[in-house]
């Protein structure tokens, strides 16, 4: 196959035995035949599908997908195309998105719309099969939206619920392009981007007109991404690189690895447009050893990028060189940040290190380095093409674009979410996302992951964006989006949040390593229960320790030396703020209203219900249920550990819980 140097970059047409040589006419310069303008459109029609012989199924089979069980549906579909003798295609996909509706199936027949089957399992494989191929019919049972027209039985999947909110920019090819095709990327749109900015832009206009679409970091931290590849463009040097920060350490986060399994592309091509940008050469993808399959995929990107002529030397005949290596990360979570991931790809333990100097101005082995994260690059292409006017279109006067969310929690309707910046907290939660399920009441949001804040439902008509999160007492991050319920303990999360913290801190500076420890042992005191004949000096340091709780926080944020540290407290100052009779019940009614906080809770036996069967006696392992056979027991609270065993073992909810 002819690379794209042979392609791109010549006035006139190069004629060939196959069009697959040629099927990047969609960035012609108008130059082809009426004949050749046919074969190309013809061939890309195939790429994308919609012009087949024979059926073709396709399957989510990212991380997601597999977890619900889609590959075993793959195995399903294989046997049973055998079975009945059909002969089709099938291809495999990232997820769209949706988690909530996993395994996702979708059937095309040909000169047919695509449809979307939702939860397929391997026992219903043959009834979809027979109902949408042999019998040429939907499937009702687990229909779920079309990518064509829509009816009212198929709508289309920009009308429903979970999808009609979003403005989909980074995640446009989930579920529809398959991760391993460069062809079928390129066929959809892809590296228009790339050979716009290398054939008609010199590395200043590209600046600018990333700098002119208002694009900030999706990290967290929102810096103007324009800017900081302008820094990093004036800087004189004999080398320069580009890093993609794919660490995602997050809880509750799972942008990047969406994005890296189902369009992996996207991130290369942005990569390869922002090093032409910068003047860099070299590049690497830093991510975490525990994405085998976006690793895998990466690794099989990069290769066809280069067999393409993408990737090496003179790309698409410009003069540029650009290379791409992968280095995975062990899974520290301060590697997020900048300094300690070039300190980790440098071979050094991962730490953060002052600044000035930035990284724009020296970085990797001390060279000019641009890192931008997986969701900032997958918006440059795009930007590239349609214009920074059309991309600042979008959001809010000083949040541009849109916003990528790891919707999770408790709430109806999980998975990837992108909403235009300017949407309100309570749209996601309540329009995309379907609201709480099971009756039950929402509390709170959590929002930029250990780094963000518990929002209540009162500030859930804050705009989503930089600067409006800051002033409800959370921050953008980068995705995670964790919804509660009334059965969360404000005070539990906590502690969950200070304990990962406490676990993933390096340890270089003090503000961090000894005062989010100080702040989890004060937090941890507020859960714990004290009998009466306890250390009255015990008792004093919980009421003394909440007292300073908020005192602490605010010294570790001004004083420690990366994001990490700085921003560590938001999860108990958002709490103490908005949740504080919460905090107060714990400490003076030693109560904790979720029944979460297990030392805090009453186990007792309803002695009208008891038939004194015995069986949570005997399953109690420090003997704190007491009585006689067939004669109702009691539980003696000084010895009970409030382990729950009882709970679970009565068949008879005798066991009141308080």
């Amino acid at each position: 196959m002819k690379s794209f140097l042979e392609i791109k970059f010549n006035d006139e047409y190069h004629s060939s035995d196959s069009p697959k040589d040629e099927f990047i006419a969609h960035c012609t310069d108008g130059s082809l035949t009426p004949n050749q303008e046919t074969e190309i459109n013809d061939y890309l029609k195939v790429l994308t599908h919609e012009k087949h012989e024979i059926p073709i199924i396709f399957i989510g089979m990212d991380t997601s997908g597999l977890a619900s069980g889609a590959g075993k549906v793959k195995e399903a579909i294989e046997d049973q195309l055998k079975e009945l003798k059909l002969d089709a295609e099938i291809i495999a996909t990232g997820g769209i998105g949706f988690g909530a509706i996993e395994p996702v199936v979708d059937v095309k027949l040909p000169n047919e719309e695509r449809i979307i089957y939702k939860e397929i399992t391997p026992k219903e494989v043959k009834d979809l099969l027979t109902t949408t191929i042999v019998n040429k019919d939907i499937y009702t049972k687990k229909v779920f939206a079309t990518y064509g027209k829509g009816t009212e039985e198929v709508p289309n999947i920009n009308e429903t619920p979970y999808f009609k909110n979003q403005k989909r920019v980074v995640l446009k090819n989930l579920g529809v392009v398959n991760p391993d095709s460069i062809d079928e990327y390129i066929a959809s749109g892809g590296f228009k981007g790339l050979d716009k900015a290398l054939r008609l832009m010199n590395p200043a206009e590209v600046v600018d007109e990333i700098l002119e679409s208002g694009l900030r970091g999706r990290g967290g931290g929102g810096f103007p991404t324009g800017r900081k590849w302008k820094f990093a463009q004036q800087q004189k040097a004999d080398q320069k690189y580009i890093i993609c920060n794919a660490d995602e350490g997050d809880p509750g986060a799972f942008m990047d690895r969406s994005i890296l399994e189902g369009d992996p592309y996207q991130l290369v091509e942005g990569m390869i447009i922002g090093a032409y940008a910068i003047g860099a050469s070299f590049g690497y993808i830093y991510c975490r050893a525990e994405y085998p399959l976006a690793i895998e995929r990466l690794q099989n990107t990069i290769k066809m990028c280069k067999e393409y002529g993408l990737l090496g030397k003179n790309i698409l005949n410009s003069g540029f060189n650009f290379d791409l290596k992968i280095k995975k990360g062990a899974g520290a979570f301060v590697c997020g940040e900048e300094t300690a991931l070039i300190a980790s790809i440098e071979g050094e333990r991962g730490m953060p290190k002052p600044r000035p100097p930035y990284p724009a101005v020296s970085g990797l082995w001390s060279k000019p380095t641009i890192i931008n994260n997986v969701e900032t690059f997958g918006n440059i292409s795009s930007i590239i093409v349609n214009g920074a006017n059309w991309y600042s279109s979008i959001g809010t006067e000083t949040s541009k674009g849109t916003k990528v969310f790891a919707l999770s929690g408790k709430v109806k309707y999980s998975g990837l979410v992108e909403v235009p910046m300017g949407v309100t907290l309570g749209e996601i939660v309540f329009d995309v996302g379907g609201g709480i399920p099971d009756g039950k009441k929402f509390k709170a949001v959590q929002i930029g992951g250990p780094s963000g804040g518990c929002l209540p439902l009162e500030v859930m008509d804050t705009q989503v964006d930089y600067e409006s999160l800051k002033t409800v007492g959370a921050m953008m991050g980068s995705g995670g989006f964790v919804v509660m319920d009334e059965d969360t303990c404000i005070v539990d999360v906590a502690k969950f949040f200070l304990t990962f913290i406490q676990n993933e801190s390096c340890g270089k500076c003090v503000p961090c390593r000894e005062g989010t420890k100080r702040m989890l042992e004060i937090v941890e005191r507020i859960t714990k229960n004290y009998d009466q004949d306890d250390d009255k000096l015990v008792q004093l340091q919980r009421f003394k320790g909440i007292i300073h709780l908020k005192r602490l926080a605010e010294v570790i944020k001004d004083t420690s030396l990366c994001g990490l540290g700085q921003s560590a407290p938001n999860p108990v100052l958002s709490g103490l703020h908005y949740f504080r009779e919460e905090y107060e019940n714990h400490i003076y009614d030693r109560h904790c209203d979720a029944g979460v906080c297990k030392e805090l809770l009453t186990f007792t036996i309803n002695q009208e219900i008891c038939n004194g069967c015995g069986l949570c006696a005997r399953k109690c392992s420090v003997d704190a249920i007491v009585g006689d056979k067939k004669q109702p027991h009691l539980i003696v609270e000084a010895k009970c550990i409030k382990c729950g065993m009882c709970v679970e073992t009565c068949r008879f909810d005798a066991i009141n819980v308080n």
